[in-house]
């Protein structure tokens, strides 16, 4: 009796999410958080203690349980999940798009939910059986080698291989052989040649305008505190530094990295969709602010010459971050700040403080936290005495109640997948006490974030039908403007859209990232983005793959997922509608670069 009451609890725990989808999100969350306590208790007692005589039986003939209970939870999983893959492939109709998008995203959750629970109880079965048994027969060992040199044979195969060991070599001698790069070196001769000329050694031999470190970190770390052209302004001037310092030394190369040729394309293509926008006047501003941060990412990699630099400036970046979140909450403890009617549905969620902070908008705020959070969890992995470890454990501890005080569902999604691949890079076996954390988390988190969080995909929810309907108009929008866009910025926006929008909803933007490409230059550039982003996380993955050095490794995992979990927030949202988090992006984006080559720095080095 006791077998069939777990594997009914575990069938339903497997299938729990396309349960939901069926029969509605009564109570959802608290059940979810129960099924996978349940789960995680039965995984880790199948059968009674008083089962077996010794220990080792004990794990033997909890294992062999535990494989009965995965042939039998699996036959009835993949009975539910093809039965829920044809309803959910019949709601796809050509004139309900909402329900075709929902049914697409509900049947790959729930897939994947199902795989990833089936998968804990078979390996959790046969690592026990294979670890205890001393009379395993012929056929379960050889079952059991066949799936370890399935594994080996997957980590070892052309395409692992190739992910993370890029041709760097080869793709840099092609960069350094290019139409670009012999015209950069023209260039770059000439520049050189007019500052002998006009002996602008003496007049800035030694001037802080030299320093293009200082300029650069000064505009990644004040970012998310100074207005934005006070961010332009220091952009400009690291710009200007770094020219000085490339036209004092004839020797002294750009840095290459894998992603820049798609870097340097993005740019030109908005730049041109800037041109080419339905209004030039209202894209002008934001077009140019968009090259210019993207293109800042170019002269970050190129300020930091040095370790020292490179270290000094994740610190920096971890206190801008504790700085930030420190106002966020004091901004709720003194309720201090703009509020917006907007931010939160009264109705379903009463009268909320959503902190901004400096950055005028929860979820804007929301974004940068994703990106500084990680950091923070590599300094502390990192630090080498209690000092730190203590600065870095409250640095964490002040962003992530700032995180919270947010209370921005995309967010905590983000940062969540941000928690997720950290973990994933650094003790994959960590993951197995998700479900623990999780029933945690219910009981210690309050009221407040515990329904904002389980109002995910409610829409009756005014924010989440709003974005709903805001994303098919986009998409009507797109089935006539997908090749060259619209042309960057709100006026542009503001144009078109209203012709296409769905129950007369008004939006300054697509409030999604990757629609909101498509609509300002087109979708070549959201090819090329995602090309970038993949060179971005290859680049970091082989880094990863071949350090040795532990500091080098968190902070790499850490620029790895913090990118990752901006992103899926960025599909909640339009990231780049505040230009300071556009830079922040970018800015992440380069320090990714400079990590990836960490071990490549000398400790000190250039003075510049």
């Amino acid at each position: 009796m006791r077998r069939w009451v777990l594997a009914f609890l575990m069938a339903v725990t497997a299938n729990w999410v396309s349960l939901i989808y069926a029969f509605g999100p009564v109570s959802w969350l608290l059940t979810t958080i129960l099924l996978l306590g349940e789960f995680l208790y039965f995984n880790l007692r199948p059968i009674e203690k008083s089962g077996a005589p010794t220990k080792r039986i004990w794990y033997l003939k909890s294992g062999c349980e535990l494989l009965r209970l995965f042939l039998i939870t699996a036959t009835v999983t993949v009975f539910v999940q093809m039965v829920w893959l044809w309803c959910q492939i019949s709601m796809i109709t050509p004139e309900n798009s909402l329900a075709a998008g929902t049914a697409v995203a509900g049947a790959a959750f729930g897939v994947l939910w199902a795989v990833l629970l089936e998968a804990i109880v078979f390996w959790n079965g046969m690592i026990r059986v294979y670890l205890t048994s001393v009379q395993l027969g012929l056929k379960h060992r050889v079952l059991a080698a066949l799936c370890l040199w399935f594994g080996g044979q997957w980590r070892g195969s052309g395409l692992i291989q190739w992910f993370i060991h890029p041709p760097l070599q080869l793709e840099q001698a092609e960069s350094d052989h290019s139409v670009f790069a012999r015209l950069w070196r023209w260039i770059h001769g000439g520049l050189c040649r007019l500052y002998r000329a006009l002996r602008l050694d003496r007049l800035f031999e030694g001037s802080i305008f030299q320093k293009c470190w200082l300029w650069a970190g000064a505009a990644a770390v004040l970012a998310p505190i100074i207005p934005t052209m006070a961010v332009l302004g220091l952009v400009l001037v690291s710009a200007f530094s770094l020219l000085l310092n490339l036209m004092a030394d004839s020797g002294r190369k750009l840095y290459y990295a894998p992603m820049n040729r798609y870097l340097w394309l993005y740019a030109a293509i908005y730049l041109a969709g800037t041109w080419f926008s339905v209004t030039r006047a209202g894209s002008l501003l934001g077009g140019v602010l968009t090259v210019a941060f993207i293109l800042f990412a170019v002269i970050l990699e190129n300020s930091i010459t040095t370790r020292r630099q490179l270290d000094t400036l994740l610190l920096l970046l971890v206190m801008a971050g504790t700085a930030v979140a420190l106002y966020g909450i004091c901004q709720y403890l003194f309720g201090w700040g703009y509020q917006s009617a907007a931010w939160a549905d009264s109705e379903m969620f009463g009268d909320v403080f959503r902190v901004p902070s400096t950055l005028e908008n929860p979820n804007m705020l929301g974004q940068y936290l994703i990106l500084a959070i990680p950091l923070g969890g590599a300094g502390l992995l990192a630090a080498k005495d209690w000092g730190m470890r203590v600065f870095y454990f409250c640095c964490c501890g002040i962003m992530c109640v700032c995180m919270l005080l947010t209370l921005s569902r995309g967010a905590w999604l983000g940062l969540l997948f941000a928690g997720f691949v950290f973990v994933l890079f650094l003790q994959p076996r960590l993951l197995l006490l998700t479900p623990l954390l999780l029933v945690v988390l219910y009981f210690v988190l309050p009221d407040a974030v515990i329904n904002r969080f389980a109002s995910i995909g409610n829409l009756g929810d005014s924010s989440t039908s709003y974005r709903v309907y805001i994303w098919m108009g986009t998409l009507a929008m797109l089935k006539d403007y997908w090749m060259c866009g619209i042309g960057p910025g709100d006026a542009a926006f503001n144009l078109v859209y209203p012709k296409y929008s769905y129950s007369g909803i008004v939006a300054p933007h697509a409030h999604n990232l990757f629609l909101q490409i498509v609509c300002d230059a087109g979708v070549v550039a959201l090819v090329v983005f995602v090309l970038l982003l993949f060179h971005y996380f290859r680049d970091l993955c082989a880094a990863f793959c071949r350090e040795k050095d532990l500091f080098s490794r968190l902070y790499q995992t850490a620029a790895v997922s913090g990118i990752a979990g901006f992103l899926v927030q960025a599909m909640t949202d339009y990231s780049f509608y505040n230009y300071r988090v556009l830079l922040l992006f970018w800015a992440w984006l380069a320090l990714g670069a400079l990590l990836a080559r960490r071990g490549q720095l000398p400790e000190r080095g250039l003075k510049v």
